[in-house]
């Protein structure tokens, strides 16, 4: 994957996070663009249901064959579901990272401040520019 798809409708942060935002549930994965640095995803150390999280907090890990990340949350809740299918098959966040591949859903207890999302054209520039 070239790490150039940005589909329009979704937020993202700086951090390289998409965030679709569905009333005040938030369902986040990493950006094609992540996936494409990471490379091969081999291991997702997937968050606890319930587990509370803060605005910008590391929410898990992601490991790949050439390095470890965290994936943060991109507003304050409690996380209510995670993406079952990437314990066995981690690898979905690579070949599908805003479908299949998703990784979390939040349920927001204060709005995502939308000043901390950026439009799929302001995510593209922030890529181009070397973010």
């Amino acid at each position: 994957m070239s790490g150039d798809n940005v589909p329009a409708g979704l937020g993202y942060t700086k951090s390289h996070e998409w965030v679709r935002l569905e009333g005040n549930v938030a369902t986040i994965g990493i950006t094609d663009h992540a996936q494409s640095e990471l490379t091969d995803i081999v291991y997702v150390d997937l968050a606890a249901k319930g587990k509370t999280v803060a605005v910008g907090a590391s929410v898990l890990v992601l490991e790949s064959v050439k390095t470890v990340a965290d994936v943060y949350a991109p507003g304050p809740g409690t996380v209510t579901d995670v993406n079952p299918e990437l314990g066995p098959h981690p690898e979905l966040i690579n070949q599908d990272p805003y479908g299949k591949g998703w990784i979390f859903q939040i349920r927001l207890t204060a709005p995502v401040d939308p000043a901390t999302l950026l439009d799929a054209d302001a995510y593209r520039a922030f890529v181009a520019s070397g973010g």
